[in-house]
């Protein structure tokens, strides 16, 4: 199954492929300003998570949980958010929405990897969409720690 939507025609839209399920398939995110970001995206075209089957759902659930297990192992986030907001695909003429989900950790502390120092000034606010691009080498390191911390 090849996902179809806005971000698929830019590679690398998603970020890093992490793992894949039968209907999901998990990417650390381009940009880490909340450290352990990550995209997950359906592998099939739908547009509303109405249309999601009781599988997909499944998977998720489960996807949600050992991601959340992964992250608090490895950087012990405060809270996770999770979104789906599918706007910007209507800011086209033409919209065709993909139900694809944000994992953001958030932190009350101070996080320090490879190197780099982690702040979430907007802690306990909605998380800003400014980008933050790590180095290659951080973020092969960090897309290593997740996939060994999950349990897939």
């Amino acid at each position: 199954m090849k996902i179809k939507c806005e971000y698929c025609k830019i590679p690398g839209a998603y970020g890093n492929l992490i793992y894949e399920t039968e209907y999901w398939q998990i990417y650390l995110a381009p940009s880490q300003r909340y450290l352990g970001t990550c995209v997950i995206a359906l592998k099939r075209h739908c547009g509303n998570l109405g249309k999601l089957n009781v599988e997909e759902w499944d998977d998720f659930i489960e996807i949600l949980g050992k991601l959340e297990t992964a992250l608090n192992k490895v950087f012990s986030p405060t809270l996770f958010n999770w979104s789906c907001f599918m706007n910007s695909t209507f800011r086209t003429a033409s919209p065709e929405p993909e139900v694809h989900w944000h994992f953001i950790p958030r932190y009350a502390h101070k996080v320090e990897f490879e190197g780099l120092t982690f702040e979430d000034p907007d802690f306990g606010y909605i998380p800003q969409p400014i980008e933050r691009k790590i180095p290659e080498n951080a973020m092969n390191k960090l897309l290593n720690e997740i996939k060994r911390n999950l349990k897939l």
